[in-house]
């Protein structure tokens, strides 16, 4: 790749990032998910989260990031990526891909826990049905999405769509914005950290 090349797209990740702050209802919506989790971590709650292949990655991260530690240590919080191989393929054999998720959904879900919801289409099936168990249990949802939102953009209580139709500039953007959430989560419950 040519210099020129990797200056363009550092250009083209700086102009998502710009186009996304710019818009300062992205803004507010991040500080509303953000008190929904803090909300539901004061409250015996957790956080859930999910995502296929670099999003199931980006779920891992974030849950890890809470269970273990960001910047300075804390008491762990509860938050769980629906990960577990032998789940999933459980799943998969007995009900079908598109129910690896919301099956977690149904067993660990309740209200007054939060959904973490990761699509770069915003049209993954097995994300949709998780985001339709977590509205059963009257759990709060997040969506990390992309190109035009898809369908999960009207199905969540905190949509964010990143206004790229190339998934790896979305991805940049889903990670940087689980990093905020973590960090506006310890301000809030943690503040000596900070």
């Amino acid at each position: 790749m040519e210099t020129r090349q990797l200056l363009a797209n550092f250009k083209e990740a700086e102009r998502v990032l710009n186009t996304f702050i710019e818009n300062k209802k992205n803004l507010e919506t991040m500080q509303a998910a953000i008190d929904a989790m803090v909300f539901s971590f004061r409250h015996e709650g957790k956080v859930l989260s999910c995502g296929n292949g670099g999003s199931m990655c980006d779920a891992m991260h974030f849950a890890e990031e809470l269970t273990g530690r960001f910047r300075k240590d804390r008491a762990a919080l509860p938050a769980l990526a629906i990960s577990d191989p032998s789940h999933l393929t459980c799943v998969a054999n007995d009900f079908g891909y598109d129910k690896v998720f919301s099956r977690a959904v149904e067993g660990w879900g309740k209200k007054n826990d939060v959904l973490l919801a990761i699509s770069t289409s915003g049209n993954s099936p097995n994300i949709i049905e998780a985001v339709l168990a977590a509205k059963d249990k009257q759990m709060k949802t997040i969506g990390l999405l992309g190109k035009g939102g898809g369908r999960l953009a009207g199905m969540v209580d905190f949509p964010f769509v990143i206004e790229s139709d190339v998934s790896d500039r979305i991805q940049e953007m889903h990670i940087k914005m689980i990093h905020m959430f973590i960090e506006g989560i310890e301000r809030s419950l943690f503040p000596a950290n900070y």
